[in-house]
């Protein structure tokens, strides 16, 4: 029987108290934004009581990750202190780890800090779209705390990403990027990497879709994650919106799974877990 993925030898994300996730299937990481401005679902959850109504219906529609976040990375959007992202976080994950014991929890963040108090609540798992490149703390932070680490690339920061995004070679510039992050982060002892191209963050519709065709050359670097979820690069092309945007997505994320994406990062798990269903038997079928 086929699978899905490309590279059939990955370990299995491991945690600290013990609980493994293997790549048997593709996982589902589902996003979670705490935040009042966020380009799609910005203010649908930004209080405590609805965060966690929206976290509990995505582990209920077979979440393998549920992904905090408390911080906007949209583009544009300002920098928190750690105190005010800890201050949007922590009602949340302490309540998801008190009534879901058994979710896995990724924290959205690029500052060291917040990473560290989120693994003392209970997170397992820290995804940093700078890639370390926002906090020079990071690295030796996460090395310690012994979680993996989403390694994401991003040309910029979210204020400037989207101002004139330029590259000779996208796809050589970003995968040099995270094979360079990947080694620092290997040096300062984090033993568990996942990388990320970073569909939208410093990226035009063009650079997005040709990352996106050569999605497989970043899988000999280990487990990739893809996050495609109602972007732009669906939005521009489609002339839609967002809230509009889901069968772009789930087309977009087909594709990145016939491309070898290890995680799709999304929005809408009914969905997704669907695509990954449908792809499993397409691969089974005889040619």
């Amino acid at each position: 029987m086929s699978t899905i993925q490309v590279n059939t030898k990955l370990l299995p994300l491991k945690f600290p108290n013990g609980k493994e996730l293997p790549y048997t299937n593709p996982l589902v990481m589902a996003v979670v934004n705490i935040t009042p401005d966020s380009f799609y679902d910005g203010g649908k959850f930004a209080t405590t009581e609805d965060a966690i109504k929206q976290a509990e219906k995505l582990i209920a529609e077979g979440a393998d990750i549920l992904d905090l976040g408390a911080a906007s990375t949209r583009p544009g959007a300002e920098f928190l202190t750690p105190e005010q992202e800890l201050e949007r976080l922590l009602p949340v994950l302490d309540h998801i780890v008190k009534e879901h014991p058994d979710a896995v929890i990724s924290v959205d963040t690029f500052q060291s800090e917040v990473a560290k108090e989120a693994v003392k609540h209970g997170a397992s798992i820290v995804n940093d779209i700078s890639g370390g490149t926002l906090d020079d703390r990071m690295f030796d932070v996460v090395a310690k705390l012994k979680v993996p680490y989403i390694l994401m690339h991003i040309q910029g920061d979210p204020q400037t990403m989207q101002v004139n995004p330029q590259y000779d070679d996208v796809v050589a510039e970003v995968y040099e990027f995270l094979a360079r992050q990947s080694d620092k982060a290997r040096d300062a002892g984090i033993k568990q990497i996942v990388v990320d191209p970073g569909f939208g963050f410093g990226k035009t519709v063009e650079h997005n879709f040709t990352l996106l065709r050569n999605l497989k050359q970043f899988c000999i670097l280990g487990p990739v994650m893809a996050g495609l979820s109602r972007k732009s690069m669906i939005n521009k092309v489609l002339k839609t919106k967002p809230e509009n945007a889901l069968a772009g997505t789930i087309s977009l994320n087909t594709i990145a799974l016939l491309q070898g994406a290890n995680i799709l990062r999304v929005h809408d798990v009914k969905e997704a877990r669907q695509v990954i269903l449908l792809m499993n038997e397409y691969l089974k079928a005889r040619s």
